[in-house]
């Protein structure tokens, strides 16, 4: 997941403080989570899928497709 959390970061050239704002957590947080020393809680996977527009599978190494899910229709 560090990979491509980093990945993503990079390919949408955004800095670690950038994202660290968007997330509300420190630069030194988010570091931490890219670097594999520190497990992202699910609420910050699900605003990090959001944010890049895919699935929080794909963060995870569940599945190789961007492309998000689509979005379920609540009754």
């Amino acid at each position: 997941m560090k990979t491509r959390i980093r990945n993503l970061r990079e390919d949408n050239d955004l800095t670690q403080s950038e994202l660290s704002k968007y997330l509300n957590i420190s630069q030194v947080a988010y570091s931490y989570y890219e670097l594999g020393r520190r497990t992202i809680p699910l609420e910050l996977l699900s605003k990090l899928a959001d944010y890049y527009n895919t699935s929080i599978d794909y963060l995870l190494y569940r599945t190789d497709i961007i492309k998000p899910y689509p979005k379920s229709k609540q009754k």
